[in-house]
């Protein structure tokens, strides 16, 4: 008799931004009178900049002819593309990759949420809490985390993030195989410095672990913080990197990102970059020609113009949020590095109750903080990825109602 994979069973309601749209669609079916503004789930709300476009255009019209059609690329992203990623990304920050410790994928989050499989089931996996549910629905998945007992899984590490320190967790008290890091942070709009993350080096070092690093926003940074792990000195033999273009570029409906492996990870005799290029050459093949060929026009003089202009604009609207509840009276997080404004929900509320709140009282969107974790809890995430109109129509708004 076939047998399913029970852990899927461990799940207790869909995932936190199915709910959040399901949510919302109901309202919206029973007031379709009311002008809803999300500033919820993370999707971006501009156009690809023209250098994009008219790589993209191109790129189209080379598949509409024999002498310049593509049909499988190269292996683990076109070269061109992959250079770039080494040249503007990494080597203009002291650090040196070779062609093939880059690997070109379909977003940050299929490899954020595929790359357990390198490892075995027993590892223990820590967390930041909040976290982006991806890190731990994927082991959830694959069966590392137990049962889910009084909202914690309990063979998760929780590593809390509050405003007591500055949203950047402590080293666990327990041996932590598995740990994943984002910064700028997701949820929280937090980031940590260089020397937070060297703390985080030496542990993974010293205990032999892994460090997955998301740095899906670190193009949002400013402030002459750290824009790679890797500028940690002995990071390329612990940490694994996650980028991506989705919202540096506006690539959320293109999917393009890219995973950096080094060949100095070496785990129990072997090679976590030989590993997963086996593991990428059975299971994936890329993403489009098309698709690369637009995010590597983003590293051309006029892309990196026109794509830091974009950034541009949703870090005004991060500070349109966040300087506009602090004013009133809010307590705000975040919106300065990160495209992210965490803010403590008023009055006692609940993060689900501040939700419900927020869309009857303004039908304005975000994310509860409690979907992220249990550090979540009364906290409440807005993105800067709306319209600058609609910004400022949700801030005044919510100004209005509370």
């Amino acid at each position: 008799m076939l047998k399913l994979n029970s852990n899927f069973s461990k799940f207790q309601q869909n995932y936190l931004f199915v709910t959040v749209r399901n949510k919302v669609n109901e309202y919206k079916a029973m007031h379709p009178e009311k002008d809803v503004i999300s500033l919820g789930i993370g999707d971006v709300t501009q156009p690809l900049v023209p250098a994009v476009i008219d790589a993209m255009h191109r790129a189209v019209d080379e598949m509409g002819k024999t002498d310049t059609f593509k049909g499988y690329g190269q292996d683990f992203g076109y070269h061109t593309l992959r250079n770039a990623i080494i040249e503007n990304d990494y080597a203009a920050y002291g650090v040196k990759l070779s062609l093939d410790e880059v690997f070109i994928n379909d977003g940050a989050k299929s490899d954020t949420g595929n790359i357990g499989e390198l490892f075995d089931i027993d590892n223990t996996v820590a967390v930041c809490d909040p976290v982006y549910p991806v890190y731990i629905d994927s082991n959830v998945i694959a069966g590392r985390t137990g049962d889910l007992i009084d909202g914690r899984w309990s063979k998760l590490i929780y590593m809390p993030c509050v405003a007591e320190n500055g949203f950047v967790p402590e080293l666990p008290e327990e041996k932590a195989d598995i740990i994943y890091l984002c910064y700028p942070n997701n949820p929280t709009g937090a980031h940590a410095t260089l020397d937070q993350l060297k703390r985080w080096v030496d542990y993974a070092l010293e205990n032999g672990s892994i460090l997955l690093y998301d740095a899906a926003y670190s193009a949002f940074i400013s402030d002459g913080l750290p824009k790679t792990i890797y500028q940690v000195d002995g990071a390329k033999a612990c940490a694994i990197e996650f980028k991506s273009f989705s919202k540096t570029a506006g690539f959320t409906g293109v999917r393009c990102g890219y995973t950096v492996i080094p060949k100095d990870l070496q785990f129990d005799g072997q090679s976590l970059n030989a590993m997963w290029a086996r593991r990428q050459s059975t299971k994936f093949n890329e993403a489009s020609y098309i698709s690369q060929v637009g995010a590597s026009a983003i590293f051309t003089e006029e892309g990196k113009k026109q794509t830091l202009d974009t950034i541009a604009y949703y870090k005004k609207n991060a500070h349109t949020i966040k300087s506009g509840l602090q004013k009133a009276g809010f307590e705000v997080y975040g919106g300065e590095n990160a495209p992210y404004i965490w803010l403590k929900t008023p009055n006692g509320l609940t993060s689900w109750e501040f939700f419900d709140e927020l869309l009857e009282k303004t039908q304005v969107v975000g994310t509860p903080g409690s979907g992220f974790g249990p550090s979540g809890e009364g906290y409440f995430r807005l993105t800067a990825f709306g319209s600058a109109e609609n910004t400022e129509e949700a801030v005044r708004r919510i100004v209005c109602a509370f």
